[in-house]
């Protein structure tokens, strides 16, 4: 169904080269960036209270990669993720005459798309998380169910010339974010497997039946092709992968969406709440970092994080900061680590919008 070898040369041969780097230049930023995780920890871990349960940093390492590195990564992770989905879609058509041929073509084509959608999203990741991450020979992943985070050295490097900032003060701020969401996964222990569940839900509720998915491709296009630039009430005009999805997906994805803006914008949060104490230039890296978000590098990138929902993961970072900000700033950094409780106290998507609907459901109730 796809070839997912194919995926990793099409992404490899298409990826824009980084930045101009020496050497010993290159070493001293992927050794710089390791110390930088390091000294993460203990600053994230003091800031939100939260302590891993059944995880230490072993269980998670640091990788310190190029943009080849996280291509390969990431189409690991898909395969990982995919699996159940892709063997639905191949039972089905394994029953149709020629589908054998028909299926090693498509797979071709699904690969080579894979991979052109990876080599534009890898000069833009500075890093990640990855919570499914399987074992590789290159990319090991962590022990007792742990996952690996990536930092993509040659992004890092390209923004901050980019930015102008101060490149140490850069790396450190980059990698506080990134161990905040080290430290949800490690510090609350059911996270991990109750996003597993929304998201192979999800793709359990994926119609695999061509003549569905034909339709509904040709209603999201008359959809995108009549349709406002903005939705109801002032909101974005959904994505092309929004308009494609079924109701149940949608529902699950409202769920999915919320929980995402609750993880990036608690990073947010902690990674400019630590800031100050140990990132002197942090006012200057946000304002700058935040003018680039908004304008995008194009007309070809706003474009593409239009199609393929991009714009939506810019808003969960704005959405779900204004929540914690909002949550901590009411009950203090104690009352907001109850969202940890159990999956019943995430916020819903309606609640990142409305903190104080959050507050009232899981405190003032709990507490009455």
């Amino acid at each position: 169904m796809v070839d997912w070898n194919l995926a990793v040369a099409t992404a490899t041969r298409l990826v824009r080269p980084g930045p101009e780097v020496s050497r010993d230049e290159a070493r001293e930023v992927v050794a710089e960036l390791r110390r930088h995780a390091k000294a993460s920890e203990e600053h994230v871990r003091a800031y939100t209270r939260m302590i891993p349960e059944g995880h230490e940093p072993q269980d998670t390492p640091v990788l310190v990669v190029d943009r080849a590195g996280w291509i390969k990564a990431n189409v690991a992770g898909f395969r990982e993720l995919l699996t159940p989905l892709l063997g639905k879609m191949q039972e089905r058509r394994s029953a149709t005459p020629g589908s054998a041929v028909l299926g090693a073509v498509g797979g071709k084509v699904t690969g080579v798309e894979l991979g052109m959608l990876l080599s534009f999203l890898a000069s833009r990741i500075l890093g990640q998380y990855e919570t499914f991450a399987p074992a590789g020979r290159d990319l090991p992943t962590g022990a007792n169910g742990g996952g690996r985070l990536l930092l993509v050295a040659p992004n890092i490097v390209h923004v901050e010339r980019e930015l102008e900032v101060d490149p140490h003060d850069f790396r450190l701020w980059v990698c506080l974010h990134e161990e905040t969401h080290r430290t949800q996964f490690t510090g609350v222990p059911w996270l991990r497997d109750h996003l597993q569940g929304e998201i192979q839900s999800f793709l359990s509720a994926t119609d695999v039946d061509p003549g569905t998915v034909v339709e509904r491709l040709r209603e999201a296009v008359q959809t995108l092709a009549g349709g406002r630039p903005e939705g109801e009430e002032g909101e974005p005009s959904p994505s092309f992968v929004e308009l494609v999805q079924t109701p149940e997906q949608r529902e699950i994805l409202g769920r999915l969406t919320a929980v995402m803006s609750l993880l990036e914008g608690h990073a947010d949060y902690v990674m400019d709440g630590v800031g100050p104490q140990v990132v002197p230039s942090v006012a200057e890296i946000r304002e700058k970092f935040q003018a680039r978000r908004a304008r995008g590098a194009s007309r070809l990138d706003l474009a593409l994080r239009k199609l393929l929902g991009l714009d939506a993961k810019l808003r969960q970072y704005r959405d779900g900061e204004r929540f914690v900000r909002a949550v901590v700033d009411e009950v203090g950094m104690d009352g907001f680590n109850r969202v940890w409780t159990s999956p019943n106290t995430l916020p819903t998507k309606s609640e990142i919008a409305a903190p104080a609907d959050w507050i009232a459901r899981v405190h003032r109730r709990a507490d009455s």
